[in-house]
């Protein structure tokens, strides 16, 4: 019996690259799983979360409840969101009915890297891409959900690519949501820093399982007219 998985696309995939959730379906389709997408979904409450705005993130957080608590299993390409959801019972009073339910909602999120090697035990999803790979760990997966082997080794078992460690890897892209609107110029510092570890490296694409990152990571490399490529890991692994 497949497994059924409800696709939590986030915000920026939804408004910026809609293409990573199209992919991050097609992925999930060749793990074996029935995939379903609401479409009452919107924000899960981060970025009023992240400005200490605890109110206006409640308010969206019990609209994200309201579409998921019912689902069996919630997939998202995200690992910033993923982890926002682990945070989302602290929105409410601790014995309501609406902490309990983000906690049981919680305890059924995965990122997709995370779902697709612990929970599936998937690791060739038959992609092929040639050429050489590096991969960014964005923060919240690395830090909050602890990631770092599962998206190397999907990246290891997709055909004709060649994975290329980053010296920075670990280091942020100095995003932070709200982080390089206050902070423009620390912002750009941090992610010249992590982009100069790649001199001398022959890389093709830059790969990521977060589109806040590959948003800024992409927008600097066209600035300094960089032929690198930005991917989000799901479009890697429906590469043929």
């Amino acid at each position: 019996m497949k497994r059924r998985v409800s696709l939590f696309v986030s915000c920026l995939v939804d408004q910026i690259r809609p293409e990573v959730g199209l992919a991050s379906a097609q992925v999930l389709e060749r793990a074996g799983c029935e995939v379903e997408f609401d479409p009452r979904q919107t924000c899960c409450g981060q970025p009023a979360f992240n400005a200490g705005h605890r109110a206006e993130a409640a308010c969206v957080a019990r609209s994200f409840l309201d579409v998921f608590h019912g689902k069996e299993t919630i997939v998202a390409p995200s690992g910033s969101c993923a982890a926002m959801v682990t945070h989302m019972a602290q929105l409410f009073p601790e014995d309501s009915v609406e902490a309990e339910r983000a906690r049981s909602v919680a305890q059924r999120t995965f990122e997709l890297s995370a779902f697709l090697v612990r929970e599936l035990d998937v690791l060739d999803l038959g992609a092929r891409f040639e050429g050489s790979v590096t991969w960014h760990d964005a923060c919240h997966g690395l830090r909050e959900l602890g990631l770092h082997d599962e998206p190397r080794a999907l990246i290891q078992h997709v055909a004709g690519a060649e994975l290329v460690e980053m010296p920075a890897a670990e280091s942020c892209c100095g995003f932070g949501g709200t982080f390089s609107v206050k902070h423009p110029e620390i912002s750009v510092a941090m992610l010249d820093t992590k982009l100069d570890s790649l001199r001398g490296r022959e890389v093709d694409a830059l790969v990521s399982g977060d589109v806040s990152c590959l948003m800024q990571i992409g927008g600097r490399l066209q600035r300094q007219g960089s032929p690198l490529r930005t991917l989000h890991l799901a479009e890697l692994l429906v590469a043929r």
